[in-house]
């Protein structure tokens, strides 16, 4: 682990097992942390916050920093994408645009780091009032492990623009991508100085609720499922510690008679299947008009035909493992129960055999007429599933969209201008694509409503949580 600027083993030396979830080999072990590690880890992130090296760096000097581990991220993309999809199982593929993604976000937010600004206030009487922006302080990162390095860099680029300092705790199954980043910046001379980025290894239930719940931690960034995000806000709430969580999703794409029916098709795919449907965003609900269902449907079959399932080092392979056989376990199983409630198998709905057998790998899925009752239509599950609805008029694909407890993409596929704004406005969701699906950059909102999370990361929207306000009043008489 990285713990006050050194590379550290558990204090009682106990160590977890990583695995390679193409084939279910071990391939690595890491620090299992401690009370006492997390404990040193919380101490050294205050001590940066008043260390001159990183307490008196200026914006510019801090827009440098990212910039230059902006470029190490660049450089060092196919090496990491090679650790990213070996300890996934995503495809090279993905795992490299996800990482040139995040060297992308590092450079963003460089963009911001001396554009946090206070301002000065009109008031009564002979005085000056104005606010400072300061950082929020010491922040704790839970990472998930679907997208382990983009969404790490998601929430540490702007924590270190706005001057905080920096724990991250990676997924147990995943963390192998994070140290392999840090030890390139480190080998680069990138890192953060004043020990203000650390990375602490170890299970979520022990590790992630300590820091949680610690009282000399001042905000706590989430990303993961609706269950995890409410013990992580009731830990946070004792010691009224700001959260920002990033939760489930169950995207839809509403598609009109009147859309690009191969150009939906493409994309639908890509979002349910990319990452072997392991995405809050994944569009795992297709709500398609009825003069356009059976034609969308064929177009889908036609594309995902040529998506090969496979290891994801592999080349030519579209769709990688899942991550853990655990984990597709789960997904087999509320298929199931979907299915039993109704709904038509149209393709997948198992796992391949043959020399993938060793893997988690799972095909991807398509269930045709879906109630909206059902699981699959209600339930995220986190897999290579999608789940397939009709309508007949736009206020009916209007009020689909919206049953849901969860709000955070949805898509639109219509060429009637007007109608793609209007349903837009009347989706129940913090973010929507029209005509693609799924698209996001670092200067755009990533943000859920309802029950898809509290806050907003990416955009300079983000810089908002991680710097506070103060304002200061100067009677000049």
């Amino acid at each position: 682990m990285l713990i006050a600027g050194q590379w550290v083993d558990a204090a009682d030396g106990e160590t977890s097992a990583t695995h390679d979830p193409c084939c279910g080999e071990t391939i690595a072990s890491v620090p299992t942390a401690t009370e006492a590690d997390v404990e040193r880890a919380v101490v050294a992130a205050n001590a940066a916050l008043v260390d001159p090296e990183w307490a008196r760096m200026d914006g510019s000097a801090r827009g440098r920093m990212l910039n230059k581990m902006a470029q190490v991220t660049y450089a060092s993309a196919k090496q990491l994408a090679t650790v990213e999809s070996q300890n996934n199982g995503k495809t090279f593929r993905e795992a490299l645009g996800e990482i040139n993604f995040a060297a992308w976000t590092l450079e963003y937010f460089a963009g911001w780091a001396d554009k946090i600004e206070g301002e000065t206030v009109p008031v009564p009487g002979a005085r000056l009032n104005y606010t400072l922006r300061q950082p929020l302080g010491a922040t704790v990162h839970i990472v998930p492990w679907n997208f382990p390095l983009q969404l790490a860099i998601r929430s540490i680029a702007p924590a270190l623009a706005a001057g905080c300092s920096v724990i991250a705790k990676p997924a147990s199954l995943t963390p192998l991508s994070l140290l392999a980043w840090c030890e390139a910046l480190e080998q680069a001379e990138a890192m953060p100085p004043a020990a203000a980025l650390q990375v602490v290894t170890g299970p979520g239930g022990r590790i992630g609720a300590q820091l949680a719940g610690h009282t000399d931690i001042d905000g706590i960034v989430l990303t993961g499922g609706v269950p995890t995000g409410q013990l992580v806000m009731a830990a946070a709430a004792a010691n009224l510690t700001p959260v920002t969580l990033e939760l489930g999703g169950k995207g839809a794409n509403i598609v009109f008679a009147d859309a690009d029916i191969g150009r939906a098709a493409k994309a639908i795919c890509y979002g349910i299947w990319m990452n072997a449907g392991q995405m809050c965003w994944a569009g795992s609900r297709l709500i398609v008009h009825s003069d356009v269902h059976a034609d969308l449907l064929a177009a889908i079959e036609t594309e995902i035909d040529t998506w090969p399932l496979g290891p994801g080092l592999s080349r030519g392979v579209r769709i990688g493992s899942m991550v853990s056989k655990e984990h597709r376990s789960s997904v087999l199983e509320t298929l199931e129960k979907g299915l039993a409630e109704g709904g038509t198998l149209v393709r997948g709905g198992g796992c391949p055999g043959g020399e993938l057998e060793a893997g988690a790998f799972m095909e991807p899925t398509i269930v045709n007429d879906v109630d909206p009752s059902s699981v699959l239509f209600t339930e995220e599950l986190f897999g290579p599933v999608l789940a397939v609805t009709a309508f007949n008029d736009e206020k009916e694909a209007v009020r689909l969209a919206n049953d849901t407890e969860f709000g955070l993409l949805n898509g639109i596929w219509t060429n009637h201008l007007g109608r793609a704004h209007q349903v837009a406005a009347a989706l129940q969701c913090g973010m929507v694509n029209i005509n693609e699906y799924p698209v996001t950059f670092p200067m755009t909102a990533f943000t859920g409503w309802k029950r898809s999370g509290i806050g907003v990361e990416q955009s300079r929207h983000a810089l908002s949580f991680y710097s506070r306000v103060k304002n200061i009043t100067v009677n000049l008489r």
